[in-house]
């Protein structure tokens, strides 16, 4: 207890002794300043007060005095004209500074320039959105709209790059610190979206056939992707043929390669697929569509040149490594052009000129017109080869008299409304009567293609042509790393020449073989015609070419190519042929020939075109009387006709009876009614 009231009095000690002490009030006024200072400016002015201790500080840019009930200074003020600022501050004891006055005189009378707004980027038409960047030439503010609206100073103002997504009117001005406005700029962004080709990510082959099903439905049934079609030109053999591998005697055999069965894979490298073998179906899934590789001949060779390889584990062909497939994509909203069709079609055979002995790699880059006036560059046509084979729903016009199979029913023709107008007449057209009467009987190639496979003048490769295919014997092919049959190739062949009516006969895989007593050949194709046959059979200009093969139960064997290029075994290869067609016993070698029709090459006309004497008056070109030319019957008859026997003259003065009005007949055992003339003497 004495404790506790010892505590106590303690603490009334304490308390008595802080009552005694005095506290001093605070009576010291605020002191506000203003940076910068009050003085005459050439431009704005941005001013801030700040108080020497915690305090409010008030102020008036109008004139009058300020109050406690005036505005609170709580940011920079900024002053852009003449004005004068009063303010004061009061601090947290009460205590309050006299008002201070400064006058802000803003002299802009040095500046009247407007500002210059410039956009980035320009106003135009875009494919995509754009961010637009508004850059002034000095400090200041800038306004802009967006909905077509004047902007004012009420306007938005800009603070960063403005986002344009669709067509848009922007229009901005600005405005300086001196208070200069530049006009209202207006700039129309026009966005239009990519669509098309443009637009296009490749994803894969299917790509196409998501826009160009009909198309790709068209193309699945043509001759370029079955590689079998309507042989209604063909006077041998089923309804359907082609160089597709088949048992039922559908499929072409030729001088070169024999046929493709047991070797898809190297002859698939120029099919327009993309590796499997087609399948014949007349309504073709989304899948068996999406196998059709567009891009073989829709592909921009200059720009995104397009190349493909094969997956040795799936066997089907992808991009070859490095290409831009979009860019690829993207630009193949074009025609093939001559490299293109080329591509294939050049290399057909084995290799460059191979089989065609009148095309070429040449072909599509040459601007040497005596090679081929009608493709070259330069002073040549630079004709593109849809420029005669013309494409219908995919399917092209001309046939080769090897080819099975008819793609087009459209026929082609050297004179045409846009081409040689003037040639198919047999009154005028041509420098001479004489061969004027020539154009329904003679094809136009057979006088102007005087030799084929020839060398252009402006390439390092040589054009030469296989003449001479050997399977007995075998040579490594480094490039392609095979082994192949020994070729015989030459330049500067002179063509053979029969008449042709538009049909031909052809030796298929599983026929009997076939010997042409004229040649002692067994033969592959024939054109058909004759001397005797109707207007529309012409004379024309063909390659002979020959092949030693392999002959088994009286049919021309199938080769194992596969073997052949695997080993360069000749009897492997043709016993694997027998096995494939179910041929037992032996084989014997034989000698093979075919006739390949000849449309290409045709050099500029002077002096380049075969002479009346070429074939008239010589048998080294063609033999006219062997090719059924001759007389009828010795002159004892045939002149007998008219007058007495006499010997016959020259060519010339035999064709005088032709002028006199007399029809061949009367001496030959074929007509021209198409020339109107008699057909009985006097």
């Amino acid at each position: 207890m004495k404790k506790i009231v010892s505590v106590l009095c303690s603490i009334c000690l304490i308390i008595l002794a802080l009552s005694s002490i005095s506290f001093a009030a605070d009576k010291q006024k605020p002191v506000t300043t203003a940076t910068p200072a009050a003085g005459t400016y050439t431009s704005a002015q941005s001013v801030t007060l700040t108080a020497n201790e915690p305090a409010t500080t008030y102020y008036t840019t109008n004139g009058s005095t300020p109050t406690t009930s005036s505005t609170v200074y709580s940011a920079p003020i900024s002053i852009a004209t003449t004005t004068t600022l009063k303010y004061f501050s009061r601090d947290t004891a009460g205590n309050s500074e006299a008002v201070k006055t400064g006058l802000y005189t803003i002299n802009a009378g040095s500046d009247t320039t407007p500002p210059v707004t410039t956009a980035s980027p320009a106003a135009g038409t875009y494919t995509s959105a754009q961010n637009v960047t508004l850059t002034r030439n000095e400090a200041g503010t800038t306004y802009y709209t967006t909905n077509g609206t004047t902007p004012t100073t009420s306007s938005t103002v800009y603070s960063a790059p403005i986002n344009i997504a669709a067509t848009t009117t922007l229009k901005y001005f600005s405005r300086d610190t001196a208070g200069n406005s530049e006009a209202v700029k207006t700039g129309l962004y026009t966005i239009t979206a990519v669509t098309g080709h443009a637009a296009i990510t490749w994803t894969g082959y299917d790509i196409c056939i998501s826009c160009h099903t009909s198309q790709a439905q068209a193309m699945y049934q043509s001759v370029h992707y079955q590689w079998k079609g309507s042989a209604a030109e063909m006077t041998t053999g089923p309804a359907t043929q082609g160089k597709m591998d088949a048992t039922d005697g559908s499929s072409a055999l030729n001088a070169y390669c024999i046929n493709i069965q047991g070797n898809w894979g190297p002859c698939g490298a120029c099919h327009v697929g993309t590796g499997a073998k087609p399948v014949a179906t007349a309504s073709p899934s989304a899948a068996q569509l999406a196998s059709i590789d567009c891009l073989i001949c829709h592909n921009d060779t200059v720009n995104a040149p397009y190349s493909r390889v094969r997956n040795a584990t799936t066997g089907l062909f992808e991009p070859a490594v490095g290409l831009n497939m979009n860019l690829v994509a993207q630009k193949a909203n074009i025609k093939p052009i001559r490299k293109n069709c080329l591509g294939c079609h050049a290399k057909a055979g084995g290799g460059d000129a191979v089989k065609r002995g009148d095309i070429a790699l040449a072909s599509g880059t040459t601007s040497d017109v005596l090679y081929d006036t009608h493709m070259a560059m330069g002073s040549g046509g630079n004709i593109q080869c849809q420029g005669c084979h013309t494409f219908t729903a995919h399917r092209v016009a001309g046939r080769g008299t090897d080819i099975r199979p008819q793609d087009s029913t459209v026929q082609l023709s050297c004179s045409t409304s846009t081409c040689h107008t003037t040639k198919s007449s047999i009154t005028s057209g041509h420098s001479t009567s004489a061969v004027n009467t020539h154009v329904t009987r003679v094809a136009c190639q057979t006088c102007h293609i005087k030799t084929y496979a020839k060398n252009a003048n402006d390439t390092a490769a040589t054009e030469a042509t296989e003449m001479h295919r050997d399977w007995q014997h075998n040579e490594w092919n480094a490039t392609l790393n095979r082994y192949e049959p020994l070729p015989t190739k030459a330049n500067d062949q002179m063509p053979k020449y029969a008449f042709w009516n538009g049909t031909s006969w052809g030796n298929n895989s599983f026929d009997a073989a076939v010997i042409d007593p004229t040649t002692g050949a067994y033969k592959i194709s024939r054109p058909v015609g004759a001397i005797t046959d109707a207007v529309g059979t012409k004379l024309f200009p063909f390659k002979y070419k020959t092949a030693t093969q392999a002959l088994a139960g009286g049919k021309i064997v199938d080769l194992s190519t596969a073997t052949f290029f695997a080993t360069g075994n000749y009897n492997q290869a043709v016993l694997d042929g027998m096995a494939y067609m179910g041929i037992s016993g032996g084989y014997t070698t034989i000698t093979t020939d075919e006739l390949q029709l000849l449309n290409h090459q045709v050099p500029t006309a002077v002096g380049n075109v075969l002479t009346c004497a070429d074939c008239h008056e010589s048998t080294t070109r063609m033999n006219l009387k062997t090719m059924g030319y001759a007389l009828k019957g010795p002159t004892t008859t045939v002149c007998a006709q008219c007058h007495r026997a006499k010997t016959p003259g020259d060519y010339t003065r035999i064709h005088s009876h032709i002028a006199k009005g007399y029809d061949c007949s009367l001496c030959h055992n074929f007509s021209r009614p198409e020339r109107g003339l008699k057909m009985t003497p006097n």
